[in-house]
C-alpha cells in the first residue's frame, strides 16, 4: 500500500455495512475475523469483519419491509436514529447479505421452515457469478424473513479523504446463531478465525493477524467487555452517534491515520517524523489516537 497525497484522486464514500460477529466460547468473548484476499482493492490481506457495499437491491424498501422481522416503527427504534427508516433497512439488509456471502452465516428464518433449507442457502452463496438480486429473489420465492432484530448499532466510520476507495460504513453488532458455523467464501475472503479481542490485537502487533484500522480500534473497544451479556447490554442502548472521519497523513514510507479524538486532529498541518515512529508503537491495551502504516501493517503509536 503506497500512499502519496499528490497521486490520489478524491472520491465520494460509498455506503457499506459491516457486522461485528460475536460469541462466548470457553468463558471468553470472541469475534469472527475474515482475511481479505490479496487481490482485493481495499485492505488486501487484512483481517476485517464480514461486510461490503450497500447494493441497489438492498434499497428496495417496498420489498424488504415485508421480508424482515421488524415493522417500520421497530426498525426506527432498534436501528434508526440519524438514519431514515429506508436507510436503516437498506444498511441492515446489506449487513445480513454480506455476512451470508462472505462468512456463510444467515440471519434469517423461513415462514414455513423446511429441513435442510438453511444449509442449502449457505452452499448456494458459494455459487460463482450469482446475480446481484439473488437474495431478493430467494426471499420472494421461498418466504425468508431477514432477522434484522438480531442486529445492534455499534459505530459509524467514513474512510479518510485521501484514500482512493472510500466507504461510509455502519458497523452492526450481532451474536452468532448457535446452529450455524462460519466459513469464508474463498474468493473475497481467504481465511476466517474466531479470536478474543486481546489475541487479535496481539496478533496484529506481531504481524500474524494484520488488522484494518477500524477493526483494530473496534477490538480495542471490546477489551472493555468481559462477557457477551455485558456487551449486548451495551449494544442495546448504543446509538450511532457522530461518524468517525479519520485523517490520513501520507509519509515518504507509509502513512499515519489520525483519529478524531486526537488533540491535533483539527490542526491544518500535522508534522510527523517517520524515522521515530517505530519507537512509539504501543502495547495492547494502551489508549491511542494514531495508527501507523508500515511494512504492510497498521499499528497504534503514541501521539
Amino acid at each position: 500500500m503506497s500512499i502519496k497525497a499528490q497521486n490520489i484522486k478524491q472520491s465520494n464514500p460509498k455506503p457499506a455495512a459491516t457486522v461485528i460477529l460475536t460469541r462466548e466460547h470457553a468463558g471468553e468473548l470472541q469475534v469472527y475475523l475474515l482475511k481479505r484476499a490479496a487481490t482485493s482493492g481495499f485492505m488486501a490481506g487484512n483481517y476485517v469483519f464480514p461486510g461490503g457495499m450497500v447494493d441497489a437491491e438492498d434499497r428496495n424498501f417496498q420489498l424488504w419491509k415485508d421480508s424482515v422481522d421488524l415493522d417500520r416503527d421497530e426498525i426506527v427504534r432498534q436501528l434508526g436514529g440519524m438514519l431514515s427508516t429506508e436507510d436503516a433497512l437498506a444498511f441492515s439488509v446489506a449487513a445480513i447479505r454480506e455476512t451470508l456471502e462472505e462468512a456463510g452465516v444467515f440471519f434469517a428464518h423461513q415462514q414455513k421452515p423446511s429441513a435442510g433449507n438453511l444449509e442449502r442457502i449457505r452452499k448456494l452463496r458459494l455459487t460463482p457469478n450469482l446475480p446481484n438480486d439473488w437474495l431478493k429473489a430467494l426471499a420472494l420465492s421461498e418466504g425468508w424473513l431477514l432477522a434484522i432484530s438480531m442486529l445492534y448499532r455499534w459505530s459509524h466510520w467514513i474512510t479518510p479523504e485521501l484514500m482512493s476507495r472510500r466507504f461510509d460504513t455502519r458497523f452492526f453488532l450481532a451474536t452468532m446463531p448457535p446452529d450455524q458455523v462460519c466459513h469464508p467464501d474463498t474468493r473475497e475472503t481467504t481465511h476466517g478465525l474466531w479470536i478474543s479481542p486481546q489475541e487479535g490485537l496481539i496478533g496484529n502487533l506481531s504481524g500474524d493477524i494484520p488488522l484494518s484500522p477500524p477493526t483494530l480500534i473496534t477490538l480495542h473497544e471490546l477489551l472493555n467487555y468481559q462477557d457477551l451479556d455485558g456487551l449486548i447490554k451495551e449494544a442495546e442502548i448504543k446509538q450511532w452517534g457522530k461518524p468517525f472521519l479519520p485523517r490520513l497523513i501520507p509519509l515518504d514510507r507509509g502513512a499515519v491515520i489520525v483519529e478524531p479524538w486526537d488533540s491535533m486532529y483539527n490542526q491544518k498541518e500535522i508534522q510527523l517524523n517517520n524515522d521515530k515512529l517505530a519507537n512509539t508503537v504501543l502495547p495492547v491495551g494502551e489508549s491511542f489516537s494514531r495508527i501507523w502504516y508500515n511494512d504492510g501493517r497498521w499499528r497504534p503509536v503514541k501521539s
